[in-house]
């Protein structure tokens, strides 16, 4: 535990009645970001302790899945911060090629423009201008949620030091010939107009037509299908397996492709399925990625028949139709010409999209840069295979190998204008000169940069790094390098942690980036269905905010955070967490007032009393715990032995127990005191990284400290007393028995009745002022008549029941629901018994009746005692 210096502040004086968030979070998060707090020394000889974060799209606000992963974040930074570390949580966002420049196109638009109305630089311009004013207004809603960043280190994926890390990796990669310049197939936006890399593939059954068509005429005549029938206009082959039979005859010949007048070969390659289809496939080298390998084993022609538009540019009839309706108009046209064999409508099958716009892309054959990954993607797996870097949860390791262990070739080149333009030149007689951050372009006539922009995910790949400085030598990236853990969602384990990984290993020395990578699930509704506009299930989090306190939305995904497993959350568990922020309130008010004081020392163990023993060392205990579970990422469960230590442990049971003694006054009640105001100092150092706000209003108050975000975090003492724990076990026990008779008797909670209470035997006899006053239990009196014996623990509980309950009638009732109970017993009994019946039934039916009959037994066994308790007639 801690040891407490500061001098305790007057009581309660200071706290209103009642707990209202919006009066309290704003001031007391700017207070900590102005007394600097947040920011991170690179020259402190503390141990360090960084962390970055998943920067945010400038486009983009608060949702959720922000407010889920900057909880768990903002979590750990605090508590290493409390710990003595000198800690970083790097800010910062990312410039989003695609998305940002399609906002200001969308305002270019309304105003009747296109950015090549503009040009490029002035067009570039203008996507600034939008940034300065509306771009990053997620900024102001992280200090909402009480995010502890590193303000004066926000960094933004275009200024100036990233862009020289960017052109500083490109210059390296490239004279590494780890980057090249090659026409491959892509993937293709023609919304967006620019390559997009696999991973940024969304992929999704559609209802499309498969059509079965015929090339070539009579035994020089083969079958093939496609989804895609527009394309058959760049097919340059019809491939099938060397060891398919069937064709062997027409290997080497030529048939005529339908509609074009032109006659393509048949060549035979090992990639054909022969079981699959008619074991024939069109070959398009410029349009389908596998016909491209083809077709470069049998050196065919790339004929490309579409534009960027995804608009026909070849053969008369269907020139300038856009790809669906060239689909349809061919398919018309080769059924006119008896050309097709078979159709199949609808026919579902597994179609690409665009990520950012959802239009289906279209593989295209382009000239493209491209990062060859192989001795990238080997580092990055190795670095865990050899334990250097640890996933967490550990089965999340598959998916990491499956990854890097089969990663493509990266396409990073963007056909966009906002983005870090490729550091390329070339030269009029054809040359090609890539250009270093500290290196002249060429001039002259004739010499021209690269128009293409890098993909986001490049920058971004090296946020680690290139944010403490890189490739400047800087005090923060010897300081801050390697990151202590990176914490993201397993969602963009490849857009994002595999790049990191790749870079960081590269251009660090083989240094990865983190040690751990810590991987979350996605926040889902309170029915586990992901949020979406289109299934209305959106939710704002400021909206929560607003209503319940940011303790209480972080407190409700903190509690909900399971390793790598989706967190499904409802208003209705915000509205609990919220009743947790003012139980905690209201009972710290509470204990303030009833003399819980941090100042002097712990009084020695002979002074305490067994139930200080006992709350001191669940303290520990709990200490511990939470330790253990921040280790171990396992945000639910600390979270849930938070909850119940405090509510449970510490306001329903020690508080209260410890009432009579506040009241009596005396050495006893200062000794109490004195261990209260340390278990609440404790349980709030403990709840700060979590609840931020709440906690540092009511510890401040309590102990005149100048902030929880930089006091000690709690150490575990090691005191324990299990002797104290079985003690008050037992007196939990009477107490739990005792309510649950009363409440079976129908008594109120705040009835009074007459006891007799013999505990003398158990060693609970010191506890029996405080199992009076819990149990509204009155002294015997002189006409005292035990009416109903409780024994518990032990000992016994003689109640007088007389003058508080209708004995005849609640006799009465209890024998009529024991009579129902048996007779369904005996129901029950007599059809599990029967063999015929259990020969036949089926087996949730025959589980159904062994239900019942345990339920039966059960309500018989509760009744009857409750009969038993009853005073005699």
């Amino acid at each position: 535990m801690t040891e407490n210096t500061q001098t305790p502040s007057s009581p309660d004086s200071e706290l209103p009645t009642t707990y209202a968030p919006a009066e309290v979070e704003g001031k007391l998060y700017e207070r900590w970001v102005e007394r600097g707090y947040f920011e991170a020394d690179p020259k402190s000889e503390k141990p360090p302790y960084a962390i970055v974060i998943p920067p945010p799209n400038v486009t983009g606000s608060l949702h959720l899945g922000h407010a889920f992963e900057h909880t768990l974040i903002d979590a750990l930074t605090r508590r290493k911060r409390m710990q003595g570390y000198e800690t970083l949580w790097q800010p910062g966002m990312d410039h989003a090629g695609i998305a940002t420049q399609n906002v200001v196109e969308r305002e270019l638009a309304k105003e009747g423009k296109s950015r090549h109305d503009l040009g490029r630089e002035a067009f570039v311009e203008r996507v600034w201008q939008w940034k300065g004013e509306s771009g990053g207004q997620i900024s102001g809603q992280m200090r909402r949620l009480g995010d502890g960043v590193d303000w004066s280190r926000e960094r933004f994926t275009m200024d100036e030091g990233l862009s020289e890390a960017v052109q500083t990796i490109f210059k390296k990669l490239y004279d590494d010939e780890l980057i090249y310049r090659a026409e491959r197939i892509i993937n293709w936006c023609p919304r967006c107009l620019t390559a997009i890399s696999d991973i940024e593939v969304e992929y999704q059954d559609d209802e499309g037509e498969l059509v079965s068509i015929r090339y070539g005429e009579g035994d020089a005549s083969i079958v093939v299908a496609t989804t895609r029938a527009e394309t058959m206009l760049g097919d340059t082959a019809v491939a099938v397996h060397p060891g398919d039979e069937r064709y062997k005859h027409l290997v080497g010949t030529e048939i005529e492709l339908p509609l074009t007048g032109r006659r393509i070969p048949v060549v035979a390659d090992e990639h054909v399925d022969p079981e699959f289809g008619t074991g024939a496939v069109k070959v398009t080298p410029a349009h389908d990625p596998n016909d491209f390998e083809i077709g470069q084993r049998h050196n065919l022609p790339n004929l490309a028949v579409m534009d960027e538009h995804a608009i026909i540019t070849v053969h008369g009839p269907f020139q300038g139709l856009d790809r669906l309706e060239a689909r349809s108009a061919i398919v018309a046209a080769l059924r006119a010409e008896g050309r097709i064999v078979a159709e199949k409508r609808p026919y579902t099958h597994s179609v690409g999209h665009c990520s950012r716009c959802k239009t289906t892309i279209e593989p295209r054959l382009s000239m493209q840069w491209w990062v060859k990954v192989g001795p990238l993607a080997k580092a990055a797996g190795d670095a865990v295979r050899n334990g250097e870097v640890k996933i967490h949860p550990q089965e999340m390791e598959k998916r990491y190998f499956d990854w890097v262990d089969n990663l493509h070739d990266w396409c990073i080149s963007r056909q966009l204008w906002w983005g870090h333009r490729i550091p390329v030149w070339y030269g009029p007689n054809g040359e090609v000169v890539c250009v270093g951050p500290d290196e002249q372009p060429p001039t002259g006539e004739g010499w021209t940069q690269d128009t293409d922009v890098l993909d986001t995910w490049f920058s971004s790949g090296l946020w680690p790094f290139s944010t403490l400085g890189w490739p400047q030598q800087t005090d923060s990236l010897a300081k801050f390098y390697p990151n202590a853990v990176l914490v993201t969602g397993y969602d963009i384990l490849f857009f994002w942690v595999a790049r990191m990984m790749m870079f960081g290993l590269y251009a660090m020395d083989g240094t990865p980036p983190f040690h751990t990578i810590a991987l979350h699930g996605m926040v889902r509704d309170e029915r586990g269905k992901k949020m979406s506009k289109s299934f209305g299930n959106v939710v704002n989090p400021l909206d929560w905010m607003d209503k319940y306190g940011s303790d209480a939305v972080r407190f409700t995904l903190a509690r909900g955070a399971n390793p790598g497993v989706d967190v499904p959350i409802g208003e209705d568990w915000v509205q609990a967490s919220s009743k947790f922020a003012n139980k905690i309130w209201n009972a710290t008010r509470f204990a303030m007032m009833n003399g819980a004081t941090i100042e002097g020392e712990l009084p020695p163990v002979e002074r305490l009393s067994a139930t200080d023993r006992w709350i001191l060392s669940r303290l520990n205990e709990t200490v511990a715990q939470v330790d253990a579970f921040y280790e171990d990422y396992q945000f639910s469960k600390l979270s849930e032995a938070l909850y119940h230590f405090a509510w449970d442990e510490v306001f329903d049971w020690y508080v209260e127990l410890s009432k009579t003694t506040f009241f009596a006054g005396g050495e006893q009640a200062e000794v109490s005191g004195r261990v209260l105001g340390e278990v609440v100092d404790v349980m709030l150092r403990l709840l700060h990284p979590v609840v931020p706000f709440v906690t540092e209003t009511l510890w401040t108050t309590l102990t005149g400290g100048e902030s929880l975000v930089i006091a000690d975090w709690p150490k575990d003492s090691g005191f324990r007393d299990k002797a104290a724990e079985a003690e008050i076990a037992s007196v939990q026990s009477v107490i739990t028995e005792v309510r649950r008779f009363r409440k079976e008797q129908g008594l109120q909670d705040g009835q009074k009745v007459p006891a007799r209470l013999e505990l003398a035997a158990t060693g609970l006899g010191a506890h029996e002022a405080a199992i009076r006053q819990l149990l509204r239990l009155q002294p015997e009196g002189d006409s005292f008549s035990a009416t109903a014996t409780l024994p518990v623990a032990g000992g016994t509980v003689a109640l007088d029941l007389s003058g508080t309950i209708d004995v005849a009638a609640e006799r009465k009732r209890l024998t009529k629901d024991l009579g129902a109970a048996e007779k369904e017993k005996q129901q029950a009994e007599a059809k599990l018994g029967n063999e015929a019946f259990i020969a036949k039934a089926p087996d949730n039916v025959v589980d159904k009746i062994k239900g019942r009959l345990a339920k039966a037994e059960a309500d018989i066994e509760r009744l009857q005692a409750q009969l038993a308790g009853l005073p005699a007639a």
